[in-house]
């Protein structure tokens, strides 16, 4: 029987709607034309690529000397060298850390209070698993969210990342569920669902509409869209209409 539902943040509980004007509007400040499409497109690809160079045995914001900030500003650094143009000046960088650290540029997803609201009052106890810095919890406590939530584990604050089964240990820890009784839900199909797995949860692996996804295997759900399936699933797990299928396959999911 699950007990506790944890979730990653981002592009699981909110998104940044407009990450990519952001991000051009600051820096054509500093005389870096690049267009908002454009933008998006570097950061993710910059994303990914630190974070395949990323330790997960140790949290890369916490590792850089100059903590936090000075990680964001290497990534803007490293979006700049792809763009080969003249890297812009601290304030930029500071700008954009102090932008994304406040929810004017974030947005929660439509059904997530619904959701929240209907597991907790359900009894399911609720958590934060994510690669983020310390903004994390006055962000969440800005759009509502911080509330609904027994811990809020980032990585900044455990000192790994997702997917070293640590950073899902140390949250059950504070939440006091096994494993066997947690399900996690994020969009990474290595940090995520192969990080929860390899700490012995459940996992399901959440693709929203705007993110590329891979095709589904024939005749198993793989993914969900949305979480909206999830209010009901106390009552799914209890009649039997909800069950776990595949936990020591590469991609356990829910079969709803």
């Amino acid at each position: 029987m699950v007990q506790a539902v944890t979730f990653d943040v981002t592009h699981t509980l909110i998104h940044a709607p407009h990450l990519g004007e952001i991000y051009a509007e600051v820096l054509g400040k500093h005389r870096v034309d690049i267009d908002p499409p454009e933008a998006l497109r570097l950061v993710g690809e910059v994303w990914q690529e630190l974070a395949c160079s990323a330790d997960p045995g140790q949290d890369r914001f916490a590792a850089h000397p100059e903590g936090e900030r000075g990680w964001w500003r290497r990534f803007l650094e490293r979006m700049c060298e792809h763009l080969e143009v003249p890297v812009p000046s601290r304030f930029a960088a500071a700008e954009l850390f102090h932008r994304f650290g406040t929810a004017a540029a974030w947005e929660v997803y439509p059904e997530v209070p619904e959701v929240l609201t209907a597991l907790a009052g359900q009894g399911m106890r609720l958590g934060v698993i994510s690669n983020w810095d310390h903004r994390l919890p006055a962000l969440l406590e800005e759009l509502g969210l911080a509330g609904f939530f027994g811990t809020l584990t980032y990585s900044q604050k455990a000192g790994m990342e997702k997917p070293d089964p640590r950073i899902f240990l140390q949250a059950l820890a504070e939440l006091g569920v096994e494993p066997s009784a947690a399900l996690h839900i994020g969009d990474g199909r290595l940090e995520d669902v192969e990080g929860a797995v390899a700490a012995g949860m459940n996992a399901l692996r959440l693709v929203r509409p705007d993110q590329v996804e891979l095709p589904a295997r024939r005749g198993r759900q793989e993914t969900a869209g949305d979480l909206r399936d999830l209010s009901s699933l106390p009552e799914r797990l209890a009649s039997g209409r909800a069950e776990w299928t595949g936990r020591r396959s590469p991609d356990p999911v829910l079969d709803f």
